[in-house]
């Protein structure tokens, strides 16, 4: 199974950063694409980020493109999530996921997570003053 354990997460101010990792359990997380997602309360879980393993491209959602910036360290077996300028409504709990690249990373970034199921308790992310 593909599992991980996010860490980093914690309370920013406004126009502050914070850096996530979350590591992977079980398997190497070298051979897939890596997404970070966020859901906030009442809210759907919603795509972050994410980076493909072939070439590393990657993908932002709109609301983050500029001010996040997805990374992963395939020796450690962790990817990161630098988060910078970080805004109230990024406050959420953040997760990662796996699956494989799907050719393209805009495609990879819509499509290739929808079946992922192994969702752990993720990584709290508040923004408050």
């Amino acid at each position: 199974q593909l599992k991980f354990v996010e860490s980093g997460g914690g309370l920013a101010q406004p126009g502050g950063s914070l850096r996530l990792s979350c590591a992977a359990v079980g398997f190497t997380l070298e051979y897939h694409a890596i997404g970070w997602f966020r859901q906030a309360p009442g809210k759907e879980r919603e795509g972050v980020a994410s980076i493909m393993s072939a070439d590393g491209s990657t993908h932002y959602s709109d609301s983050v493109k500029g001010r996040f910036t997805i990374s992963r360290d395939n020796a450690k077996n962790t990817a990161y999530l630098q988060m910078n300028s970080l805004k109230p409504e990024d406050t959420a709990v953040y997760y990662c996921a796996a699956a494989g690249d799907m050719g393209d990373s805009e495609y990879t970034f819509h499509n290739a997570f929808e079946d992922y199921e192994n969702w752990g308790p993720g990584t709290q992310v508040t923004v408050s003053s």
